[in-house]
């Protein structure tokens, strides 16, 4: 049995219904539920981007300016000057910072403790909406099971009232126990530790 991609089924009428959306037959209803998780999942980003502060804002900046390979070949070009103007490889330039290169080895320390300063600023932020990320799968997930648990006992009871026998499917029963998210907590507490 093969399934037409174009097809309207079942789920794409409820998924429509649920999100109020119309029926557009042109466009293929699977096509329509990945745009629609895709703008979630950018809308937890653009969120977080618009509460930024100034600071944060321009830590990004720099953070995206500072990752490229032109600001590596600029530093490269810096570093080399450098070098060639202090050890006397360009002819008219007195050298101002002799071999072993004291100013440059400051200047080079200072650059690094700034550039990983804001690299973490940068990487506190997007810690912080991987939480956010992370806390609302946990909710879906929990919403998720329990329905899935739902379904299972509407299956059962389908099953049963067309008299097949289900009671001695243990694996169905295990399903059918609600998940203890304490226990599993524990349970991964003394794995972690």
């Amino acid at each position: 049995m093969s399934i037409n991609k174009n097809e309207v089924t079942p789920s794409d009428i409820i998924f429509r219904l649920c999100y109020n959306q119309h029926m557009d037959l042109e466009k293929p209803p699977h096509e329509e539920r990945m745009q629609h998780r895709r703008r979630a999942i950018k809308s937890y980003r653009a969120k977080a981007d618009k509460k930024r502060n100034l600071s944060a804002r321009f830590a990004d900046w720099l953070t995206s300016e500072f990752g490229t390979v032109t600001f590596l070949a600029l530093n490269a070009i810096w570093f080399a000057v450098w070098i060639a103007i202090n050890t006397g490889l360009i002819q008219g330039i007195k050298p101002f910072d002799p071999f072993p290169f004291g100013l440059l080895t400051m200047i080079v320390s200072l650059e690094a403790i700034f550039l990983a300063i804001i690299v973490l600023i940068s990487q506190n932020r997007a810690s912080k909406i991987a939480e956010i990320r992370e806390e609302v799968d946990l909710q879906v997930n929990s919403i998720t099971e329990g329905e899935v648990t739902k379904v299972i006992q509407l299956l059962m009871l389908l099953l049963e009232k067309n008299g097949i026998n289900v009671k001695d499917d243990s694996e169905l029963y295990e399903m059918l126990r609600p998940v203890r998210s304490a226990d599993l907590e524990r349970i991964l507490e003394k794995q972690l530790s």
